[in-house]
């Protein structure tokens, strides 16, 4: 049918600011569906992580225990890694017997406050680049958009009875600026919405367990006070 419409011809006879746009818009998308699938599997991974150990830290299970569990798989991370850090510094502070409880307690939560805060810095990894295709890749469209109807306006100077069929082949090829712009911005602003929800779950969780785990320290030296 004529009234189709053939993207790659488009693409092929559109000018060269707009393809430089449309490279830089396709590059944009892939490196974004890129993150995308991997942010996926990081955020299901600590998720998964994090209900494998809680149900085992929850279980009753001896304190020492664990740690030496979680410790001999090598460098833990997760809220793993939370529980780790701030265990090992409980226990390496306790065997001094120099220092008084709120001294443990304090250097306990702040190794696993340290320790949390770059396990999340290590999910939150990309997100920042999925927002900014998303605010920016619509105006670098536009962009694209703008320049090539302003050059198919400009070639119509020199003619004297110009139609809509002269000028809407250029019209065309420079919307499909405007059309990658969004095909490239829609899947970046979806996906950073939904892991930055996630991630704040994930935050949230890891900071609830800090204090859970810091009230049970702090019982633990009251029992061993003579």
């Amino acid at each position: 049918m004529n009234g189709e419409i053939n993207i790659l011809d488009l693409v092929l006879h559109a000018s060269l600011p707009v393809k430089l746009v449309l490279v830089i818009l396709i590059i944009f998308s892939f490196a974004s569906w890129v993150i995308i699938f991997r942010k996926k599997a990081s955020l299901d991974a600590a998720t998964r992580d994090a209900d494998e150990f809680e149900e085992r830290f929850w279980s009753g299970t001896d304190l020492a225990a664990l740690f030496r569990e979680v410790s001999g798989r090598g460098e833990a991370g997760g809220l793993a890694g939370v529980f780790e850090a701030g265990f090992r510094e409980f226990v390496r502070l306790r065997q001094r017997r120099s220092e008084d409880r709120r001294a443990v307690l304090e250097a306990s939560e702040r190794a696993m406050r340290v320790t949390g805060t770059r396990e999340v810095e290590k999910l939150e990894r990309n997100l920042e680049f999925l927002a900014n295709v998303g605010s920016i890749s619509p105006y670098v469209g536009l962009f694209g958009t703008v320049w090539g109807i302003m050059a198919a306006f400009q070639g119509l100077g020199s003619i004297k009875q110009a139609t809509i069929a002269m000028v809407a082949p250029g019209i065309s090829e420079a919307l499909v600026a405007t059309a990658m712009g969004l095909f490239a911005a829609i899947p970046a602003v979806w996906a950073y919405n939904r892991y930055s929800t996630r991630l704040e779950r994930i935050t949230v969780r890891y900071d609830t367990f800090q204090e859970e785990f810091s009230s049970i320290l702090h019982r633990q030296i009251q029992s061993d006070e003579p």
